[in-house]
């Protein structure tokens, strides 16, 4: 499990990943409130990193990173509004956090054959599995 400044920094990378179109809408708004909540931090801090982003750090374990990238998935998908921008802003955070291109890339491709396009944990945690068999 991440430490709290790992934790604070995944919040506002999202919450960046949010605002990436400008404005932070109700929705997401909320989605992050309760990623925040999940990840213990409180509401106060939480509205605080609204404001005032903290620097991104590296998660040094690849299951951490996948969950991470799994919200970031979610949180795209949240406001049901994708441009191609988002996508590819997504496209390079799985690649910053480390995370094998083609898994990004199937993920990516699959989401758009499920109901809300959210792709299931257990299937996106099977997609990263590969690249180790």
């Amino acid at each position: 499990m991440p430490n709290r400044v790992e934790k604070l920094s995944l919040l506002s990378e999202m919450i960046a990943f949010a605002k990436s179109d400008k404005s932070l809408k109700t929705i997401e708004y909320n989605f992050l409130l309760g990623v925040a909540k999940q990840l213990e931090i409180s509401k106060d801090d939480f509205n605080y990193l609204i404001k005032h982003p903290v620097n991104r750090m590296h998660l040094k374990s690849h299951s951490e990173r996948i969950v991470q990238f799994h919200r970031l998935v979610l949180l795209m998908h949240i406001d049901d509004e994708r441009t191609q921008e988002e996508i590819a802003k997504l496209y390079n955070y799985g690649l910053r956090m480390g995370l094998n291109h083609e898994c990004i890339t199937k993920v990516l491709y699959l989401m758009e054959g499920f109901p809300d396009r959210m792709v299931p944990a257990d299937v996106l945690i099977d997609i990263f599995k590969v690249q180790y068999n």
